[in-house]
């Protein structure tokens, strides 16, 4: 099998055997033999002789002579031909007076090469376009003292930098721009890559640079515009066998890469062809899902079960929240996205995901931007589970039994683990005492262990209209710290004698024993409450308690907050249209404000407890007590006047050693108690309290220590709250997305924002939003107003006034 080549002059023969006709050996010496002066004639020459492959155009054909015939004959008219140009040439050589010349590092005295062609309309070049993509060019006009403006492949004129130019084709002058498309096709349908290697082989064996024409006579037999243009464009975006020795503007000088070098570059190519195969077969797989229906999608496991999957899927994650940890995560994501056909955007990474099944329709993104933890790990589980087999209660002597009373746990429908319940008895002189009975989870976890350590880190529970990610592990709350119905529990009790303004006359607070009677909603609490039945006579005896403290408490100058809440529970959130319950609670409902009262009548006893005792507490106050609420007398009583008192509150604060007034509450101290398995602070209350019940002043934590740990789980607490309030919006307005078109609904105008735009309660719906008002209509009005557009995914409500 042979090939042959006519390269400059000199014929590069590959011989793997050999079959009779004269040996290759003696045609190579024949070529040897002509003197340099014919060698140089020779390169003058357009004999066109372009690379001959015995196997394509003589195999086959046995009527073809044979491919030593070939050559010997081939050999024989080079040489009478340069025995004839050299007789010829007499005095018509000519040298040019312009031409540079230098010695290159490869010892040869050579023209300079690197002179570039002065720009003229008409000249074909190529230039950069931008990072990405290079485009060929005609020359148009100058346009300005250095640009020129060009008529491009894709039929659009810009203007150019001469920097810009990457390469102008030779010997083509009033190119017709027109026929550029033809010229690329024709340029296309030269390209080979292969031929390349060939030409390495040759330059590397005479150590010789080359320049895009030179090559253009070696590969091609000729440096035609076309051929030139192939040359430069084979060379520009060879990566393996040549590098750029010298540049200059539009020109480069190549030379050949070392065999080491070489090698190691063709390895490396072959990785990244099999990295490129399996990346192809990965968006592959990305359209295959994309296009599949919903139920025949595959599972979000599947993506995670190969390294390479998942990381490709994690970076489109990661893109997708705009909370990549790497240019090269972010680099990947891109690469995705450009490859699906889809622009790089967050957006476009996170409807993709949606498309293939990984991510459901509703994904929260912001928990996933948040990285808030949503599992507890197995140690952490295992830790909590050996709390409630092996733990002892070191309090047990100290507990009091109330398992006599009747105890009422009122809470929400959904609540998972329950914090606290109630009690109340009138006694003999007719004063009310009621107890405040709150979980006690310090009867298992210890300041300082690893299940309290964890719980210091999340700070709070974590409530979304989807899920509920506890900040203690599930088993441990449900069924060791939460309070349970008919079930011996343990607590901590402070129990309150009232006089009958509402003042507190007696209290204390003690570990206990208690036994829950009812489980009840507001809404089943509230219904008791107005049957007014004789064998629940305790729960009206909380709620007659609740009624003077709030009176008392009004007394000392708190102010009235009360407004409408919205509640939301999702039922299969990951379905693309799940089941969306919503409640509008409003807190002046019966029950809410009962419960509501026995609260801050708990954090008030609390807090006098750690101030008669020198306990470090958590005590909150808000220096509000100088609010004139008369200025906001002529609103409406209810969400109206709230609304506009909440706007001038200052934020609360906090005192570690002694207790600070709540001027909004009404009330000289307050301490959160209540909901110690769902608040960390709550949490760290109880251990100083159940330290000093212990008979010690050795407390857990000093004032200072408490103060640190506040002030990391406060960011926590307010990070939480934002991802709570951002995910009850998103649920309130896919909720209203999916209502009748046209649907009316009744709204409070709350206050006006900037002229007609005002500030709206929907009182169906429990939901504030904004919308321009007729005239004439002020605050505290009723009006109407409809759904104009929704769009939770992007946070997006209008609404419509209703005239």
């Amino acid at each position: 099998m042979m090939s042959v080549r006519a390269i400059n002059g000199f014929s590069i023969i590959r011989t793997a055997t050999s079959a009779g006709g004269p040996p290759v050996s003696l045609f190579r010496h024949r070529i040897q033999r002509l003197r340099a002066s014919h060698l140089r004639e020779f390169s003058k020459l357009r004999l066109n002789f372009p690379l001959i492959r015995a196997d394509r155009r003589f195999l086959g054909n046995s009527d073809a002579p044979s491919c030593s015939t070939c050559i010997h004959s081939l050999v024989e008219s080079v040489s009478e031909e340069l025995e004839s140009i050299s007789r010829r040439k007499g005095s018509r050589m000519r040298v040019r007076a312009s031409v540079k010349v230098k010695l290159t590092s490869y010892g040869e005295v050579l023209e300079d090469k690197l002179v570039n062609q002065e720009l003229e309309a008409g000249l074909l070049l190529e230039f950069k376009k931008d990072a990405e993509r290079v485009l060929l060019a005609v020359v148009h006009r100058r346009d300005g003292k250095k640009n020129w403006m060009v008529f491009d492949q894709n039929g659009v004129s810009c203007s150019i930098k001469p920097q810009q130019i990457t390469y102008i084709v030779p010997n083509v002058y009033n190119f017709d721009h027109t026929g550029l498309t033809d010229f690329l096709q024709r340029a296309q349908d030269n390209l080979d890559p292969q031929l390349l290697e060939f030409a390495w082989m040759e330059l590397l064996e005479k150590n010789k640079p080359v320049t895009p024409e030179e090559l253009a006579e070696m590969i091609y037999g000729r440096a035609d515009p076309l051929e030139s243009y192939c040359a430069h464009f084979l060379l520009s975006q060879d990566e393996i066998y040549f590098s750029i020795l010298e540049s200059k503007g539009s020109r480069s000088i190549y030379s050949p890469r070392p065999t080491e070098q070489v090698e190691e570059l063709l390895r490396r190519q072959r990785v990244k062809e099999a990295e490129d195969k399996e990346f192809q077969e990965f968006i592959q797989l990305l359209k295959s899902a994309k296009k599949a229906p919903s139920h025949a999608k595959p599972p979000k496991s599947s993506w995670l079960a190969d390294d390479k999957v998942q990381d490709r899927i994690g970076s489109l994650e990661a893109y997708a929240i705009d909370a990549w940890a790497s240019t090269d995560q972010q680099k990947l994501a891109g690469t995705i996205l450009k490859s699906m056909g889809l622009q790089k955007t967050s957006v476009s990474a996170l409807n993709l995901l949606i498309d293939i099944g990984y991510f459901p329709v509703h994904v929260n993104l912001e928990l996933l931007k948040l990285n808030l933890p949503t599992h507890h790990s197995e140690a952490i589980t295992e830790a909590a589970e050996a709390l409630l087999s092996e733990s002892s209660d070191i309090d047990a002597v100290r507990r009091i039994d109330l398992t006599h009373l009747k105890v009422y746990a009122i809470d929400v429908d959904e609540a998972d683990e329950l914090d606290d319940a109630l009690s109340a008895t009138r006694l003999q002189d007719g004063r009310i005492k009621i107890w405040i009975h709150v979980a006690d989870p310090a009867r298992y976890v210890t300041p300082g262990s690893k299940v309290d350590r964890e719980a210091r880190r999340r700070g709070t529970s974590v409530f979304l209209p989807t899920a509920t990610y506890p900040m203690f592990p599930e088993k441990l709350a449900m069924e060791g710290m939460s309070l349970r119905q008919g079930e011996n529990c343990n607590a901590v009790s402070v129990s309150v004698v009232l006089r009958s303004d509402g003042c507190i006359t007696e209290y204390s607070v003690d570990n206990s024993i208690i036994r829950p009677t009812y489980m009840l909603t507001y809404e089943s609490a509230s219904e008791l409450l107005h049957l007014n039945l004789e064998e629940e006579a305790e729960l009206k005896l909380l709620s007659e308690a609740a009624f003077i403290r709030s009176q008392w408490r009004r007394e000392q100058g708190a102010v009235d907050t009360t407004t409408l809440e919205t509640r939301i529970k999702v039922v299969n959130p990951e379905d693309p249209e799940p089941l969306i319950n919503l409640y509008v609670e409003n807190q002046a409902d019966l029950a809410m404000r009962l419960v509501f009262e026995m609260m801050i009548l708990c954090g008030e006893v609390v807090a006098t407890f750690g101030s008669q005792h020198n306990i470090p507490l958590p005590y909150r106050g808000q220096p509000q007590s100088n609010i004139d609420v008369s200025a906001f007398a002529h609103l409406p009583e209810g969400p109206v006047r709230s609304s506009s008192i909440v706007k001038v509150m200052r934020a609360a604060e906090m005192n570690f050693r002694c207790p600070v007034r709540h001027g909004v509450l009404g009330i000289p101290g307050y301490v959160q108690f209540t909901s110690p398995i769902r608040r960390y602070m709550d949490l760290t209350a109880h251990y100083q309290i159940k330290a000093f019940l212990r008979g010690g002043d050795n407390f857990p934590f000093s004032a200072g220590e408490l103060e640190g740990i506040a002030a990391s789980v406060n960011m926590q607490s307010k990070v939480v709250r934002k991802l709570s309030n951002t995910g009850l919006r998103y649920w309130v307005i896919e909720f209203l997305r999916r209502q009748e078109k046209g649907k009316k609904y009744t709204a409070l105008v709350l206050r006006f924002v900037k002229d007609r735009i005002a500030s709206l309660l929907l009182v169906e719906v429990g939901f504030q939003a904004t919308a321009w008002v007729s005239e004439g209509k002020q605050v505290g009005d009723e009006i109407e107003v409809r759904v104009e557009e929704a769009h939770p995914r992007d946070d997006l409500i209008l609404f419509k006034e209703v005239i």
